[in-house]
């Protein structure tokens, strides 16, 4: 709608009730403050075609006025707070009190996860800014949704107030890269309804180096996942601050999960029978790199009982055939895409296998490769099934080369669009458990630069 305003297209936006802050905040990072709204009192989802239309038609005379008046380029009232002091006095009677009042202060402002925070004081940045030998002023990143600038110091800012130590800065640093890569579209997965969150794996000597957990408790909680929570948890606070993404004005997620929190592990390569994750996708094994996949939510992988490799890749096939998760065959009615950069992107899913399995299909000799194949193969639902949360006629505009199956509902279709929409990672310790993530586009890797 922006981009048609700014041509001189008039237009008019219907918005939900619970989303003007959304849209209004949108407008105005998009360039055009003030963009004409209709303003509906629920979404259009999960409602009849006749309530649809009839919701639209009361709306009949704010589409008029959008788009026959000049509207207000009011700013949105939101509530977050944007200040051009570049640094803040905070007093209190001791430093606790002045570090209790940071902390309320930067709730009061928007600029908080909701934990405590440790103050990003000059000399505590500065001891940061020595774990990377980049500029304190280059620019990393331009972050999504709010095209805010992602400087060195301004990542290390959000690295203190985490809990980082320097020698994880550089990890943030990559991971940063890998948000702002235009195959990511960064701004549809931080802006959804869904609970969309980024999974961190680091591969490579650094992750030793730094002490990143591999094994038992790899994504938290806990003293030996401390270097794994603060990265994580930096990454978030640096989409919060950096990218402007604000719970209620710019994610409108439903419900929200704890995976937002953070989650970064390291791949277990020492108990691994298999070729590292950033190998696999062509860097030396010498090199440390850090990838970051948007994903849903997780699902354990389970299984106490099987030995041989053909009846355990049947258990991890069950996690793949939820009808209730959004990649669950979306490739159906076609990928996502963003226009301004002319990618689209695959539904990837990512499998953390712990060791004790991963043994189990290298003595049968199967490799990552086979057990994507047969994941593939066995992760399959009914077409009746798979479409049950989906619109026809999308279906119809993306493939309408498969229309046939409507006529045969009951044909077995794979959930993904081929073998490598999986991505597997050897995590874990010494039981048979590991995790399945339903995952939104396909995964970004960037070397770490140390």
């Amino acid at each position: 709608m922006v981009e048609f305003e700014k041509r001189g297209v008039p237009t008019v936006s219907f918005t939900a009730q619970n989303f003007i802050h959304d849209a209004e905040w949108s407008a105005e990072k998009f360039g055009r403050p003030g963009l004409p709204l209709a303003i509906v009192e629920l979404p259009f989802t999960n409602q009849s075609p006749e309530a649809v239309s009839a919701s639209v038609d009361r709306s009949a005379d704010q589409v008029i006025d959008g788009l026959t008046r000049e509207s207000a380029s009011n700013r949105p009232q939101h509530g977050i707070v944007s200040l051009p002091e570049e640094w803040l006095a905070i007093e209190g009677e001791s430093e606790l009190d002045a570090l209790d009042a940071m902390n309320r202060l930067f709730l009061d402002y928007g600029w908080s996860d909701g934990f405590p925070l440790r103050p990003p004081l000059e000399r505590f940045l500065a001891r940061m800014l020595e774990g990377t030998t980049k500029s304190p002023d280059e620019v990393v990143a331009v972050l999504e949704p709010g095209f805010g600038k992602a400087t060195v110091e301004k990542i290390a800012a959000n690295a203190v107030m985490a809990g980082c130590r320097p020698e994880h800065l550089p990890v943030l640093i990559a991971a940063i890269e890998c948000l702002a890569e235009p195959q990511m579209y960064l701004r549809n997965k931080a802006m959804s309804t869904g609970p969309h969150a980024p999974l961190i794996w680091v591969n490579g000597p650094y992750a030793e180096r730094i002490g990143l957990n591999s094994g038992i408790c790899a994504l938290g909680p806990g003293v030996t996942s401390y270097a794994n929570t603060a990265i994580g948890r930096a990454v978030r606070l640096s989409m919060i601050n950096l990218g402007h993404l604000y719970p209620g004005v710019s994610d409108m997620d439903t419900i929200g999960s704890p995976t937002k929190y953070g989650m970064c592990v390291a791949e277990n390569a020492a108990h691994s029978p298999w070729v590292p994750y950033h190998v696999e996708h062509g860097y030396d094994a010498g090199t440390s790199t850090v990838s970051v996949h948007f994903v849903y939510g997780i699902c354990e992988l389970h299984d106490f009982t099987s030995h041989e490799a053909d009846r355990l890749v049947d258990v991890f096939a069950t996690a793949a055939t939820n009808a209730a998760q959004v990649p669950t065959g979306h490739w159906l009615i076609g990928r996502r895409a963003d226009p301004r950069y002319g990618t689209n992107e695959k539904e990837h899913h990512t499998m953390l296998i712990c060791p004790e399995h991963a043994d189990i299909f290298a003595k049968e000799g199967w490799d990552k490769d086979r057990l994507k194949e047969a994941m593939f193969a066995r992760a399959r639902m009914p077409f009746e099934k798979i479409m049950l949360a989906k619109e026809k006629k999308a279906m119809a505009l993306s493939h309408p080369e498969l229309s046939w199956l409507w006529q045969s509902p009951e044909t077995m279709v794979p959930v993904v669009e081929d073998p490598e929409c999986y991505d597997i990672v050897v995590v874990g310790g010494g039981a048979g458990r590991g995790a399945f993530f339903w995952g939104g586009g396909q995964p970004q890797t960037k070397a770490i630069t140390v």
